[in-house]
């Protein structure tokens, strides 16, 4: 019964996303007159990957493709795993994952790959406890749930930073990822830099082994763990800041490097990418980021693109749709649950499209 109301839902999640500009694929044949239109023919860009960014990649694409005539953009949310292996095979025209490629992986494709990190994120832990409408949780508090050592909603390292607050007499239900995900890379590498029992068990990974425990329910995508939770009282689970937002979840404060409890946001998030200089292969990762008001778990995510295809219409229009996305596009993520790039940021990526040909 589960499984099955957890369709149901996601389905009703679909519609939601729907409507408010966001499903499951992101598809247009609209052939808009709009300005910056990019080519007199008809070109079609096919993509796959991350959900974390999806209903912002989602609103991009498909406001993209209204502006430019003759282009579609198609991106499926299917995992950053299996992106990094549809654009490995060269099944799309651009990937998008939350772990950037390794050296391994980029090594791979004889095509060359250029990484564009396009926005940035927070991953946040959304619960369902009726009553409950603000919830702190320490380190040790959030470490011990996934570790499976804290089972409980009155376990005293969850009480003793709740004072005043009444916790349920009730078992903790983890909801994690059921498939390769880059949004467990960003939170199981967050774990590992924070805890030691963490990275000499689970460790860091699109996937990890788990703790064995009926308490612990893997579902698909960000999507699908959004559901569980929402239908599921007493379940806590890490997802994109943008899906708890857009489906009113309480999220709790974390506490971050500083000791501090602090809440996602636009401004938590800004806090903690100010922290980070972007290098020259624009692979930058935030694991556990200083800072006073830093929210601890925030990722920037990319789109991954070759620097040669075979059709140089195609490259032209991809190149322009992520101009797109870095101008037009990054005034609209705060909306959408993101954090915009910084400056400094966007003038890097512009820069490297000069390496698509």
């Amino acid at each position: 019964m589960r499984w099955r109301n957890t369709s149901v839902f996601v389905a009703g999640l679909a519609v939601c996303l729907l409507v408010t500009g966001c499903s499951s694929s992101s598809t247009n044949s609209d052939s808009g007159s709009g300005d910056g239109s990019t080519t007199t023919g008809s070109v079609k860009l096919t993509g796959s990957g991350a959900s974390f960014p999806f209903p912002l990649y989602d609103r991009w694409f498909k406001e993209f493709s209204r502006a430019n005539d003759g282009v579609k953009v198609d991106y499926q949310a299917k995992g950053s795993g299996a992106g990094i292996k549809d654009f490995t095979n060269g099944t799309v025209d651009f990937g998008a994952s939350d772990a950037a490629m390794s050296d391994e992986e980029i090594a791979a494709v004889s095509q060359g790959v250029q990484l564009l990190p396009m926005t940035a994120g927070e991953v946040v832990l959304a619960y369902n406890l009726p009553g409950v409408s603000e919830l702190k949780l320490s380190r040790d508090a959030y470490i011990g749930i996934f570790l499976g050592k804290v089972t409980n909603w009155t376990d005293p390292a969850i009480v003793e930073a709740n004072p005043g607050v009444k916790l349920p007499d009730q078992d903790i239900t983890v909801v994690r990822r059921a498939d390769s995900s880059g949004t467990t890379y960003v939170f199981t590498q967050h774990l590992s830099a924070i805890s030691e029992d963490w990275a000499n068990g689970p460790g860091t990974g699109k996937t990890v082994v788990w703790p064995s425990s009926d308490k612990f329910v893997a579902s698909p995508k960000n999507d699908g763990v959004t559901a569980t939770i929402t239908q599921t009282p007493g379940a806590i689970g890490y997802i994109e800041y943008g899906y708890a937002k857009l489906t009113k979840l309480a999220m709790a404060s974390l506490q971050n490097k500083a000791g501090n409890f602090v809440l996602p946001s636009l401004e938590s998030g800004q806090a903690a990418l100010s922290n980070v200089e972007m290098p020259a292969d624009l692979r930058a990762w935030l694991p556990d980021p200083p800072g006073e008001q830093a929210f601890p778990i925030v990722s920037y995510t990319w789109l991954l693109c070759y620097k040669k295809y075979d059709d140089p219409q195609k490259a032209e229009v991809l190149k322009s749709m992520v101009k797109y996305c870095l101008t037009e596009g990054q005034k609209v993520s705060d909306e959408m649950g993101y954090v915009p790039l910084p400056a400094d940021v966007v003038e890097k990526v512009t820069a490297a499209l000069d390496s698509i040909q």
